[in-house]
């Protein structure tokens, strides 16, 4: 029997040369975001080196890259079996474990791949994301600021731990930490994401640039389907619903009603869910309300721009933007001939991809239009709402939730995180001036909750004048709102959902206007419900009024009464005729794309009641 012939020293060093090409040739491609392309040479290598565990996490590390996680914690693991210590691996494992939320798995890892490179900030980070996920601020807090030591600069992290204390209400040099957050944006750092830039500054052309940073690194246009066979165009106009939110979630609450009132003579309507099942009747309520409803979790962004193709989808709408849980991918794939962006994320997408924003001209004025990437589409009221919601027919008292019987209740139910100091110094003078106020707060964490009380103590506030609200069954939520007297808004950041839950329940709202687009969210609202006395411009004007409604009564009675007559006979609940305006607007995008011409403005005036 022959024997294998033994390799020289030189063939040896050929093939070991060789390897190393491949493995520079798929890091290149993969820094190029080729990822697909980049497995080639990865897995020419791995047949010349079966044992490489450099070339099995490369290939783990394009697998996640492509979404394709199973395979990716595959390879992980082989190459794992072969060097169980091996730092890097460990740390990529664990990024997926936490990309598919399997979270205490993912702290396991990290706590190991910190364990062998202590000084890994990529691991502290996000083994502060998990625990941020897993709502342990503390742990999450601790985490972010040490790997701010380890590496001042790591993409995203500033903006992000900011963002953390925002939640926590945790304001320690607020100020200076913003100085730094947007002098790293000006000299084109990674600081910050989209999402939690709206509630720290009022400031259009930041948003823009913020956003357009994050697509360009994160979400480049990639349109590789090609273009879309188009069908007759006496076909039913194809429509498709984006998100991850079919659920009680804010953004089905305001959009239920509408999706079972789109014409389905004239369109069909396709929901393409990419978020969990949580088997609630709103859940059910939604999966009856479309032509199909397509459950796409467990795909692939490119496979669900794909799947869009063969459905021949014609607009491809948005509803997620920049929020948790969104993938933007699916349509820098260019799942649509017409792709735009609506209620979920407000601001712009800063994506070349995206053709249309959805708002109104209180929202966007003409003059601010070339702050947004997208071409406007201006409505005559911007914010869908859902008239089947129920009101407990509970008869709260405030004696049941802790509220002197004789106070004015101020409240704000929004989010901690829109909660600036500037705006909370405002609240405390408002409370200063106004004899039994009371403020009835939500509180989302502990943290908050104990925080605030603080500082409103700094500013000679007694804790008893914050009231703090538990998370109530949506029904009763919204009847805890006849209690109060008087929403206060936050800026830059306005309430939305929360806005409209309380005109719903019959409870004025008090904002102030600025000028990018989560700072016109609630005036959009009054001025829907001809409600604009409600809509201040100034810090002072805010305060002032404020203080006002609460000791004029004749003047409070006056708004009360003008807001329970208005809800159904203005636009803001008026649902029918926000379908049909949002119909006209696609029809208009439709014609337009099938004639050849590029996105315009699109303007669609009230009819008259």
């Amino acid at each position: 029997m022959a024997q294998a012939k033994s390799l020289t020293q030189t063939e040896i060093t050929t093939i070991l040369t060789h390897i190393e090409s491949l493995l520079f040739i798929g890091l290149t491609l993969f820094e190029l975001k080729h990822f697909d392309k980049a497995l080639i040479p990865y897995n020419q290598a791995l047949i010349l080196r079966p044992d490489s565990t450099e070339c099995l996490n490369n290939i783990g590390n394009a697998m996640y890259a492509l979404q394709r996680y199973s395979e990716a914690l595959l390879h992980y693991d082989k190459a794992l079996v072969l060097r169980p210590n091996y730092a890097e691996c460990l740390y990529n494992k664990a990024r997926t474990f936490l990309k598919l939320s399997y979270l205490n798995e993912a702290l396991l890892l990290f706590k190991k791949a910190i364990f062998l490179q202590p000084n890994h900030a990529e691991s502290w980070f996000n083994q502060g994301v998990t625990f941020l996920e897993l709502k342990d601020y503390d742990e999450a807090l601790l985490h972010f600021n040490q790997a701010l030591k380890l590496k001042p600069n790591l993409d995203w992290l500033l903006g992000n731990l900011i963002h953390l204390k925002m939640r926590m209400c945790i304001w320690s040099d607020f100020d200076g930490e913003l100085i730094k957050l947007f002098k790293g944006v000006n000299s084109n750092q990674k600081t910050i994401t989209p999402f939690i830039t709206l509630p720290l500054k009022d400031d259009l052309k930041l948003h823009r640039k913020v956003a357009e940073s994050f697509v360009a690194e994160n979400h480049p246009y990639k349109p590789i389907l090609g273009p879309i066979i188009e069908k007759s165009p006496n076909k039913k106009i194809r429509i498709g619903y984006f998100s991850s939110d079919f659920r009680i979630h804010a953004v089905s609450t305001l959009t239920a009603e509408l999706f079972e009132l789109h014409d389905k003579n004239k369109f069909e309507i396709i929901a393409f869910s990419f978020g969990h099942d949580d088997k609630s009747l709103m859940r059910e309520r939604l999966s009856q309300s479309f032509n199909q409803f397509i459950d796409v979790s467990n795909l692939s962004d490119l496979a669900i721009a794909k799947l869009s193709h063969e459905h021949s989808i014609d607009i491809a709408i948005d509803l997620g933007g920049y929020t948790t849980n969104s993938r933007p991918d699916i349509f820098a794939y260019q799942a649509a001939p017409i792709q735009l962006s609506y209620i979920g994320y407000l601001g712009t997408s800063g994506a070349p991809y995206i053709d249309y924003l959805i708002a109104d001209k209180t929202i966007i004025s003409l003059d601010s239009q070339n702050y947004y990437s997208e071409k406007i589409v201006y409505l005559p009221s911007y914010q869908v709402n859902d008239r089947k919601r129920k009101i407990s027919s509970r008869q709260f008292s405030k004696k049941d939730f802790g509220l002197p019987v004789n106070s004015f209740v101020y409240c704000c139910f929004n989010n901690n995180y829109k909660i600036l100091p500037a705006t909370f110094d405002g609240w405390m003078r408002i409370l200063a001036a106004v004899d039994n106020s009371i403020l009835f707060l939500y509180a989302e964490n502990k943290w908050a909750q104990s925080n605030l009380i603080i500082e409103a103590q700094k500013r000679g506030i007694s804790s008893e004048r914050l009231v703090f609200g538990e998370h109530l069954e949506p029904d009763e939520y919204l009847a805890r709102y006849k209690i109060c007297d008087l929403f206060l808004d936050t800026f830059p950041y306005n309430a939305g959902t929360t806005a409209s839950d309380a005109l719903w329940a019959g409870l004025p709202v008090l904002t102030l206007m600025g000028e990018s687009f989560a700072s016109r969210m609630a005036a959009s609202l009054l001025n829907a419900i001809d409600l604009p006395e409600l809509i201040t411009s100034s810090q002072e004007q805010y305060e002032t009024l404020a203080i006002e409604l609460a000791t004029n009564p004749a003047k409070f009675r006056g708004i009360k009464a003008k807001l329970e007559s208005n809800r159904f006979i203005t636009p803001l609940f008026d649902t029918p005729r926000f379908t049909k305006n949002l119909e006209d607007a696609y029809i208009k995008m439709y014609e337009r794309n099938h004639a050849d011409l590029p996105p315009e403005h699109i303007y669609i005036e009230q009819e008259p009641s």
